[in-house]
Parts: structure tokens; sequence; C-alpha cells
């Protein structure tokens, strides 16, 4: 259901599923790998994520494509937000050359990307989606860059691994998703991280 912001002629909308199903991360390990299955990076065309999204639900296909509450002030001074992919114009579906096909066949995907390394990938979007799930704020970042490893000791991220890197004189844990040369930062404090 949207609703209408009297500012402008575009609906707000309710956060959508960003994942199918819902319990996507908890069976993980017991989706089959091989005999033509397994996880492929679809590229939509601009702004059409949640049009494929919708469509993957409709068709019972499993998915993830990480979305984000986005804050904003309008003109007028109110604050606003909006739920936006978290990787633009990228969504992750699990599925053999079929499941492929209909989601090509949705129209909303330019190309797709097969997954060469399947455990890691599984490994990436995991750690991303705890992210996530913690309620802190998430950076998007679409160059990874070198940097020193470490454990999170403390916090809402404690148990997390990834690399440490500074961003406007912040500390912050880089969570990549390799296959994509992407991924995500959070925001870290001196004390909660110890070196790996």
């Amino acid at each position: 259901m949207a609703f209408w912001d009297s500012e402008k002629t575009m609906p707000l909308l309710k956060q959508e599923k960003d994942i199918f199903p819902e319990n996507l991360f908890e069976t993980l390990g017991e989706l089959p790998a091989g005999n033509g299955k397994g996880w492929w990076a679809m590229h939509t065309l601009p702004r059409c994520e949640k049009k494929l999204m919708r469509r993957l639900i409709d068709d019972e296909i499993p998915f993830y494509a990480p979305v984000v509450e986005k804050r904003y002030r309008s003109p007028q001074g109110r604050l606003r937000s909006a739920f936006v992919p978290l990787f633009s114009n990228y969504v992750f579906l699990y599925g053999d050359a079929d499941t492929r096909y209909k989601a090509i066949s949705s129209g909303s995907v330019c190309k797709t990307l097969e997954v060469s390394n399947n455990e890691q990938f599984v490994e990436d979007i995991s750690r991303i989606y705890r992210a996530i799930q913690t309620g802190e704020p998430v950076f998007p970042e679409s160059k990874l860059e070198p940097g020193n490893p470490v454990r999170i000791k403390s916090g809402p991220f404690k148990g997390f691994e990834g690399v440490v890197i500074r961003r406007e004189n912040q500390l912050r844990l880089l969570i990549s998703v390799r296959c994509m040369g992407q991924g995500i930062s959070v925001q870290l404090l001196d004390c909660q991280v110890e070196a790996i």
C-alpha cells in the first residue's frame, strides 16, 4: 500500500520483502549445490530491483536483495525515509537455468552473473544480512581496499571478522561480497576491535 506525499506526486512505499523465503539464511545449508543449481547475481535495469523481487516472490524463487532505510529531508524540511537497495541494480537468486530464465523473463534483468564460489558468496551475504539485522547504520562500499584484518570483540557486531578502514575520520569494519568487489562498512569504536 502506498502513502502519498502531499509535497510531491510520488508515493512513499512501505518496506517490502527483500528476502524469500524469510528463513533463507537458516536454510542455506539445506539448499543443494550442483545439479545446475547455485547463486546468480541478476543485474537489473535501472530502478527495477523491487519489480524483480516481487516477481521472484510470486514464483517462489529464493533470493536476497538487501534493502536499507535511507533518511533525507524534503525541500520543506520534513524528515522522510525511503527503502533503497544496498547494491543498486543487483538481486541475488538461488536456482538453476530454469529459475534464471524466469527471472530474465520478468523484463527487469539486463544481464546475469553466475557466482563461481557459492560457499564464499553465502558466507559474504550472510554476514551482510546479519549486519543489517543489528539495526546499526550500514554504508555501501563500491570499491574494496586493503586494510588490517580484525575480529570484533564487543558491541552489536561481536564475532564479525573483516578488515578495518578509515572513512571521514571514522573507524569502520569492511564487510565485502568478494565476487562483486563491493560491500558495506559499519562504524566501530577502537575498543571493540582486536587484531587477528
